[in-house]
């Protein structure tokens, strides 16, 4: 006997009712993000892998450790299925002359690839919603991105959600800052693990992340990068503040908050829940300012932010906050030749209304018809025999109890079915 295949270890199936669950969760995004103007772009899930490089920074554990790269066989141009979005939308703003035409205010959906080890709202081929915004300098748009996540969180139905901000003000601030960090820590060498060893000379900022216990005290105690800030970045960093301030949105701000992407400067953001165990953070990003230009493009101001589908819905499951999935609204039974020639007919004719039909495939009985009419959690069975077949008509039979009204069946012309189905939805809403 053939063994059976598994599908690769933490690239997960999205099964018909959890799929739905995510249809509706996706129709909110949509909906949201149309609100504050942001469009659709649709983006290739494979790249060229020097895109990633250039972007991400070669020093980071994305690119050293957990990227999908290959080579084509076909032409030997070496590839790599996306690990996160900006990249792939710089690249086509550029190639596209998008930022050339007007500020651009943009977001996709879809897969994202890293090599990690699966846990709990982190897996091998996981999801994304990114926003990104190219041509807006000023802190406003920083703000308008940050308070659009504490919209969302209220219309899914979430609380516990906390923002953290920071600001890594410029890169020749940042530069004296990395000059002061080395030697903090190169004067507590022997406390540092290999990790942290190896990002001392190449990422020193990335050691700020470090969740190692042993290191947490020489890291509180390192030189803090907004004591480095020159006046614009604190200006820019106050505009933030004060627009938050004004919406009366609560924020802390982390000193040691930095992302784990290379093209980060100015204002930094996370969404953090302590509800998911040690993945706690559900949103996050900041300004990128130089990614365009750094990329090939002409300067452009950027900025953006990501969140992790799976779990914001591991969220809402815990809240409660699964929405109640729509069952279908007509089960169309049917014996016999006549009604079987007349049913499908009868079954477009309602679909022709809006109204959605799961038809009996198979034969069978109309009790075991009816089972399955009654299981489907539709609103109505459609009943078809040959009797109603050769009147003209059906059998309307109503599936579910609403309120007070009778639980009754009765015979409908077939040009008056829908009519009758759809006068009956609006009184089950009225009643």
């Amino acid at each position: 006997m053939s063994q059976t295949i598994q599908s690769v270890r933490g690239m997960n199936d999205i099964l018909p009712g959890e799929a739905e669950f995510w249809e509706i969760f996706e129709e909110t995004i949509r909906s949201w993000l149309k609100s504050y103007g942001y469009k659709p772009i649709r983006l290739p899930i494979v790249e060229p892998t020097p895109l990633f490089k250039r972007a991400i920074g070669e020093v980071t554990d994305i690119v050293e450790k957990e990227m999908y790269s290959f080579t084509d066989s076909l032409n030997g141009e070496t590839l790599t299925l996306r690990p996160e979005g900006t990249a792939g939308c710089v690249r086509a703003l550029i190639q596209h002359k998008l930022a050339a035409q007007q500020p651009q205010r943009l977001y996709y959906m879809g897969q994202m690839f890293r090599h990690e080890r699966p846990q709990k709202g982190r897996y091998r081929q996981f999801n994304q919603v990114g926003v990104e915004s190219f041509g807006y300098a000023g802190p406003d748009i920083d703000a308008e991105q940050i308070l659009m996540g504490a919209r969302l969180w209220d219309d899914l139905g979430l609380d516990g959600i906390n923002l953290q901000i920071n600001s890594l003000g410029q890169p020749n601030e940042r530069a004296n800052h990395r000059v002061e960090l080395i030697a903090h820590f190169e004067r507590y060498a022997d406390v540092l693990d290999e990790e942290a060893k190896r990002r001392l000379h190449t990422n020193p900022l990335r050691i700020l992340d470090s969740k190692n216990p042993y290191m947490q005290e020489v890291i509180a105690a390192a030189p803090i990068l907004v004591d480095h800030l020159g006046s614009e970045s604190l200006a820019h960093f106050e505009g933030v503040q004060q627009v938050l301030r004004d919406a009366g949105l609560p924020y802390v701000l982390n000193p040691r908050l930095v992302r784990g992407l290379d093209y980060y400067n100015l204002t930094v953001f996370e969404w953090i829940t302590d509800r998911l165990g040690a993945q706690g953070t559900v949103c996050a990003g900041g300004r990128y300012d130089a990614l365009v230009e750094q990329l090939g493009g002409k300067p452009t101001p950027a900025c953006g932010f990501a969140m992790g589908v799976e779990r914001l819905l591991a969220l809402m499951r815990e809240a409660g906050g699964e929405p109640a999935l729509e069952g279908i609204d007509v089960y169309l039974v049917h014996q016999g030749e006549a009604a079987s020639r007349m049913a499908p007919r009868v079954a477009e004719g309602l679909r022709d209304h809006g109204i959605d039909v799961l038809f009996h495939c198979g034969g069978g009985s109309f009790k075991s018809q009816m089972k399955k009419a009654d299981a489907s959690g539709a609103a109505f069975a459609v009943i078809i025999g040959d009797d109603e077949a050769q009147a003209g008509e059906v059998t309307l039979k109503p599936l579910r109890s609403q309120g007070d009204q009778p639980n009754e069946q009765k015979r409908v012309g077939v040009d008056a079915v829908a009519d009758e189905i759809m006068n009956s939805f609006i009184d089950w809403e009225e009643a």
